[in-house]
């Protein structure tokens, strides 16, 4: 997991640039730049120049995340940031900014503020516990209300009504997304990248 094919080096690779988005396409995996652990109102993001976590935000409300959450390398989103993935099932606190392979199980498509910011579903694909969910409606309806609860208000004290949860879909439809995420940034992305 995560090896990069690359010699030693005294500067550190940034591995959002490095590290392919699926790491195993066949079993569904992607590699996962972990930003955050469910239980946080503190919102960390990935600097895409240098591959450090930065504080971006402390939320305006109560309502923390409910689940892990993080970015998927060698993507670009339509609002300008790798396309972000959510790590449900989670069981013990993962290492921010550690790299994970996560098992896709669906996606949720999200409207930010008028932005496209979809969130890829998935479960940590080695955790055994996890082994049996294969699709997103197999975390049941409440955590389904749970996650759009979450996505359609957390933002409300500081920009009310500005979030837009427009569905959840399957692994298809996931797959798809991140395949375009891929495109843009092989096209928008890539071609600045120094090494």
């Amino acid at each position: 997991m995560a090896n990069v094919d690359r010699a030693p080096s005294r500067s550190m690779p940034n591995l959002l640039h490095v590290l392919p988005a699926f790491a195993d396409e066949g079993e569904l995996r992607l590699n996962t730049i972990v930003e955050l652990n469910s239980g946080t109102i503190n919102k960390y993001e990935l600097i895409t120049e240098t591959g450090h976590l930065k504080l971006d935000r402390v939320g305006y409300a109560s309502l923390a995340y409910p689940f892990a959450y993080g970015c998927i390398p060698g993507t670009w989103d339509e609002d300008g940031d790798p396309l972000d993935i959510e790590i449900v099932g989670v069981s013990e606190p993962l290492v921010p900014g550690s790299v994970v392979e996560a098992r896709i199980i669906g996606v949720m498509t999200f409207d930010d503020g008028g932005e496209v910011d979809d969130k890829v579903i998935a479960v940590l694909a080695d955790d055994k516990r996890m082994d049996h969910i294969s699709s997103y409606e197999e975390l049941g309806a409440h955590w389904l209300k749970e996650t759009q609860y979450y996505w359609e208000h957390y933002k409300d004290l500081k920009k009310p009504g500005t979030c837009t949860v427009n569905g959840f879909f399957g692994v298809e439809k996931a797959i798809s997304i991140i395949k375009a995420c891929e495109a843009r940034y092989a096209e928008t992305i890539a071609p600045t990248v120094v090494d």
